[in-house]
């Protein structure tokens, strides 16, 4: 994995490419960065340099192989091998993610659900635990958690945050409708579910 030696933006983008490019038939064996471009309805000058940054500059009149550039994208973005999640508020937005099967796709699986329920339980289709909220640290620890998603409500985010870093946890993926305050080093990738719906209502008038 080279994320280290992309910027942030490009890192964000490169699951985009991803998808457009295992979304496009199999006879589809080339690919130039135009065609990604209109595609995502990104910049062409953007585009080429994100792919030049895990893949080169592309052969001209014809792009890059499309097999390639998946694997070279897939290889910046860590995909070779699946990274352990675990979530932490197994309500309904909670039940939703655990019973996705899409993450795997992207190199995340999460493995099990905590919650302040005393007793393990199952919830939804998944057959993955969720477990009482007292065992997350040996539960990280033992299963090499390195990803932690917070579906908790608003007063509980920092206090499970917390514990996460506590247990070895090096991104947080949160959904409570807070900010969080983890120390550097300690990624955040924080989701406001009223700001993007409000974002969609401004959009229509």
């Amino acid at each position: 994995m080279h994320a280290n030696n992309i910027s942030k933006a490009t890192l964000g983008r490169l699951p985009l490419y991803l998808q457009y490019l295992k979304s496009l038939p199999d006879s589809c064996k080339t690919i130039s960065a135009t065609v990604i471009a209109k595609g995502l309805s990104l910049g062409e000058v953007q585009v080429r340099k994100d792919l030049a940054t895990v893949s080169g500059k592309g052969r001209p009149r014809i792009g890059y192989e499309t097999e390639k550039l998946i694997s070279d994208i897939e290889c910046h973005l860590g995909y070779e091998g699946l990274t352990n999640a675990i979530l932490v508020g197994a309500g309904k937005l909670g039940k939703a993610l655990l019973d996705f099967d899409g993450f795997e796709e992207y190199g995340v699986k999460i493995i099990a659900a905590f919650d302040c329920n005393e007793q393990p339980m199952r919830i939804g289709r998944s057959d993955k635990p969720v477990l009482p909220i007292r065992e997350l640290s040996s539960f990280c620890g033992e299963n090499k958690v390195r990803i932690g998603i917070i579906t908790t409500g608003q007063g509980s985010a920092q206090e499970v945050a917390d514990e996460m870093v506590r247990s070895g946890i090096k991104a947080v993926w949160n959904f409570a409708p807070c900010e969080l305050s983890l120390p550097e080093g300690v990624l955040l990738k924080q989701e406001n579910l009223a700001l993007s719906l409000a974002y969609l209502k401004n959009q229509i008038g």
